[in-house]
């Protein structure tokens, strides 16, 4: 934690016309015949579903305060999985990935979050500043094409702010070890000039990198949803969120020198800081969420910055409340969020992470079954009145043997009937509202 519109299928479509084949030379059965049999041989042994290079997805693009795809409003239901290209790094373990797309479609979702990063960690993508390992990197490849193939499309996440998979920390590691760090602070990750330009060196790896498998650069696949700049930036040392603000517009502009086509959140949890209003403030969890450098409002106004992200975790904000409580808090800052992309940002607001524990001795599975279906209600009724809420990303789904990847909050598709129903149940009446000139696709055949 703190770690897309169905495949279009390839049909041949009988002729308008109507009557009889006739022809005066007799020669147009036998050329009809050697037409159908090499159709037939292409439709048996060919690759008519998915040609790499001619992408079937359209770009995801923004609206105002919505998302659209090819001028029609796009909704989101989807989920995390961090772990994709970790697990599409050995060939045991790729089979994984493939299941868990299959299980994000056959629930009509379609949107993964998951990371595009691994700094100096097991199964690094970046080894060393600067260095990355092209084993890991083909590994991404396949899974953005894995991705496609399943109509699934990528939020792709490009740095942590928490030390797992490396994040900030390793950064300011790296240049510390090597002489030239201006302090040993993670938080010097975002001031640090020299830390901020080997930032910027991944960054345009990642965007210019040419998929070896398709030959299309990521900044031109519309596979990628969009990108997120970092998982849950805070930097605590500076409670006014200046040096967090300029590092964001800094990144978001850069990013978007390098890729138009492609929209770009932050990654934000949506804590309100010193710049918001008190009556916003009043709504973080505590006083405390209100100083860790982050601005949910003055974060998301940054022009470069396409769509604003939240997170919802009641269990971690909110330790001495109870189920009820608990729900009635998330309700008001759900809305709170989402009435803030409609009059405020005037963008579309998404629930990238969201989630109930099953630590508590309390817990029972009707309560996430009733908070789920809480959050997904409030983000249908806001996208039924073509409102900012955007959607939302389940945290985290798992195939099965993949528990030490797990948490307090995984869930394992087909473990759980009543919430693949409840998540299926979303995803039917999103597809309702947008997709009645797209029946054809999957995720509208799931329903």
């Amino acid at each position: 934690m703190s770690i897309l519109q169905g495949r279009q299928g390839s049909w041949l479509k009988p002729s308008a016309g109507h009557g009889r084949v006739r022809s005066g030379d007799g020669l147009l059965y036998p050329v009809l015949g050697i037409v159908f049999c090499m159709a037939f041989i292409y439709l048996a042994f060919g690759d008519f579903k998915f040609s790499p290079r001619k992408p079937e997805m359209s770009f995801v693009e923004r609206d105002g305060s919505q998302f659209v795809v090819d001028g029609k409003a796009f909704y989101v239901n989807g989920w995390n999985s961090y772990w994709l290209m970790d697990q599409a790094a050995e060939q045991s373990s790729k089979p994984r990935v493939t299941e868990m797309f299959q299980a994000g479609a056959k629930t009509g979702m379609t949107v993964c979050r998951t990371w595009a990063f691994n700094d100096g960690a097991y199964h690094a993508l970046q080894v060393s500043l600067g260095i990355f390992d092209e084993r890991v990197f083909k590994a991404l490849d396949w899974v953005i094409v894995e991705a496609r193939r399943h109509g699934i499309r990528l939020l792709l996440s490009l740095v942590n702010n928490l030390q797992h998979y490396g994040g900030k920390t390793q950064y300011v590691k790296w240049a510390w070890d090597e002489g030239f760090g201006l302090s040993s602070s993670n938080d010097s990750f975002f001031f640090d000039p020299s830390i901020r330009s080997y930032f910027k060196i991944y960054l345009k790896t990642i965007l210019t990198r040419k998929n070896h498998i398709t030959g299309i650069e990521y900044r031109d696949d519309p596979t990628i949803f969009a990108w997120e700049l970092m998982n849950e930036p805070q930097c605590a040392s500076d409670a006014s969120g200046d040096t967090l603000q300029e590092w964001i517009e800094d990144m978001a502009e850069f990013v978007k020198t390098i890729d138009k086509k492609h929209l770009l959140t932050i990654g934000l949890e949506g804590f309100y800081g010193p710049v918001s209003p008190a009556a916003k403030q009043n709504i973080n969890p505590g006083k405390y969420y209100g100083t860790l450098g982050s601005d949910f409002l003055r974060n998301s106004r940054v022009s470069s910055v396409d769509f604003a992200s939240v997170h919802i975790y009641p269990d971690e904000w909110l330790l001495e409340a109870n189920f009820d409580e608990k729900k009635e808090y998330i309700s008001k800052w759900v809305a709170s969020h989402i009435e803030d992309g409609d009059k405020e940002l005037h963008k579309p607001v998404m629930f990238t992470e969201f989630g109930l524990s099953k630590k508590p001795k309390t817990f029972e599975h009707f309560q996430r079954v009733t908070f789920y279906k809480s959050i997904y209600d409030q983000i249908y009724e806001s996208a039924r009145k073509n409102g900012a809420g955007a959607g939302a990303l389940i945290w985290q789904l798992l195939v099965p043997g993949m528990e030490e990847y797990g948490d307090d909050f995984m869930i394992i598709p087909g473990e759980s009937p009543s919430i693949d129903s409840l998540i299926k149940e979303q995803s039917c009446r999103l597809m309702a509202l947008q997709l009645d000139e797209r029946s054809s696709s999957r995720s509208y055949k799931v329903c």
